[in-house]
């Protein structure tokens, strides 16, 4: 297989930092996330965090990336740090319980 019209795919968990609980920040996500066409999931931390696994082709993650950054009004996203990982085993992208 030469690669030829298959699009990179790439998978990262994203914590964002900042004011992003109570504000609509999960349901934002995962609006874009599925208007992205891309499968994971969204959680809010104990320590006030949002985490997020999103797994698709790498220029709809750099999108994301874009959504992670900005957030819904009302929000005020401070830091954003992303790591590489494992894909997520179901299809779709929906929030998962607070950890």
């Amino acid at each position: 297989m030469s690669g030829e019209g298959t699009e990179d795919l790439t998978c990262l968990r994203f914590r964002i930092e900042g004011h992003v609980q109570a504000v609509g920040y999960r349901n934002y996500v995962i609006a874009e996330a599925r208007r992205l066409g891309l499968d994971g999931w969204v959680r809010n931390r104990s320590d006030g965090t949002v985490e997020a696994l999103a797994a698709g082709p790498t220029k709809a993650i750099e999108s994301f990336f874009v959504v992670c950054s900005r957030g819904p009004s009302g929000s005020r996203v401070e830091n954003v740090q992303m790591e590489k990982a494992e894909p997520p085993t179901e299809k779709g992208f929906r929030r998962r319980p607070s950890i």
